[in-house]
C-alpha cells in the first residue's frame, strides 16, 4: 500500500512539473509570435504625400507596407488627382500593413448653384464665393447710388443670376458701384430740346431734373413737348470750357410752351445766357 501512495506521489509530481513546463513553453511561443504578427518594433514614418500624384503615391505607399484608402473631393486649385489630405498626418509611427487614407483632387468639378452676392460689399461676396470654390476673377467699376456694392456677376464675361448652375474652379468677375459722387461728367447740353428728349440725356448721365415755367405753370399745356429754354448749370462757362457735374446731382430746366427763338439762351460756346 505504502508502495502504492509513493508511485502516485512521484506520478502526480512529474505530472504537475509537466504542465508547468508546457505553460511556460506556450506562453514563450505566444508572445514571440504576438511580436511577429503585431509587428512590433517595425513602425514607419508616414511621409508627407499632400501635393503629389496619386499613382506615384499609392505606389510608393504599398511599397512601405501600408494599405492605400482613398476618398475625393474638389479643389480648383490643386491639381486633378493630387492628394490634398492624409490620415495619420505627416510623421506619424504606424506599423507596417495599416491603413493610410487619402483624399484626393477630383478630375470633374462639381457643378454648383451661383450665390446671391448682388448688393453685397465685396469681401462678403468674395468670402461666399470661395466657400462655394469659385474663383474671384477681375473686377471692374460702374457708376452706381451703391458705392461698394456688387452691381453684377459674370463668368466667361456672360452675366451669372442666382441660382444658376456654374462649375466649381470657375472664375466669377465682379461689377461693382463706385458711388455717384466719384464720377462727373461734362454738362450735357439740353436747351431747345422738349422736355422729353431733354430727360432721356440726363437719365443717360443719372441726373435730376427739376423743372420750372418761365411763366406760369398754367401756360404749359403739354409738359412732354414744353421747350427747354435755360438750364443751370450751363454745358459751358463763360470762357467757354466744359462745366462738370456730378452723376446724381439736380439740373434746373426753365421750360416754354411755345417759346421764340429768342427765348431760347443757345449761341457759341462762352456765349450762353447771362
Amino acid at each position: 500500500m505504502s508502495a502504492f501512495k509513493e508511485k502516485l506521489k512521484t506520478s502526480f509530481g512529474w505530472n504537475i512539473a509537466l504542465v508547468l513546463a508546457l505553460c511556460t513553453v506556450l506562453y514563450v511561443l505566444f508572445f514571440a509570435s504576438l511580436r511577429c504578427v503585431t509587428h512590433h518594433g517595425q513602425e514607419v514614418v508616414v511621409p508627407d504625400v499632400r501635393g503629389k500624384k496619386m499613382d506615384s503615391v499609392v505606389k510608393y505607399l504599398q511599397g512601405l507596407g501600408f494599405e492605400v484608402l482613398i476618398d475625393s473631393t474638389y479643389e480648383p486649385t490643386m491639381r486633378p488627382l493630387s492628394v490634398l489630405k492624409q490620415v495619420p498626418d505627416t510623421g506619424s509611427y504606424v506599423k507596417r500593413g495599416r491603413a493610410i487614407f487619402l483624399t484626393v483632387n477630383r478630375v470633374t468639378a462639381p457643378m454648383v448653384a451661383m450665390p446671391n452676392i448682388k448688393d453685397l460689399s465685396y469681401r462678403s461676396a468674395a468670402m461666399i464665393l470661395r466657400n462655394n470654390k469659385l474663383i474671384v476673377g477681375d473686377t471692374t467699376y460702374r457708376s452706381d447710388i451703391a458705392s461698394g456694392a456688387i452691381l453684377e456677376a459674370s463668368i466667361k464675361g456672360t452675366t451669372v443670376s442666382a441660382g444658376s448652375m456654374v462649375a466649381q474652379g470657375s472664375m466669377v468677375d465682379l461689377v461693382i458701384g463706385n458711388g455717384l459722387g466719384n464720377t462727373e461728367w461734362n454738362v450735357p447740353d439740353v436747351t431747345g430740346m422738349t422736355v422729353d428728349e431733354a430727360i432721356l440725356m440726363l437719365n443717360q448721365y443719372n441726373l435730376q431734373p427739376f423743372i420750372v415755367s418761365v411763366d406760369k405753370m398754367g401756360d404749359i399745356t403739354d409738359t412732354p413737348s414744353a421747350i427747354i429754354v435755360n438750364q443751370s448749370p450751363k454745358a459751358f462757362s463763360p470762357t467757354g470750357d466744359h462745366n462738370r457735374i456730378k452723376m446724381g446731382e439736380f439740373m434746373d430746366l426753365q421750360i416754354m410752351q411755345h417759346p421764340s427763338p429768342e427765348d431760347i439762351h443757345q449761341g457759341p460756346p462762352g456765349q450762353y445766357g447771362e
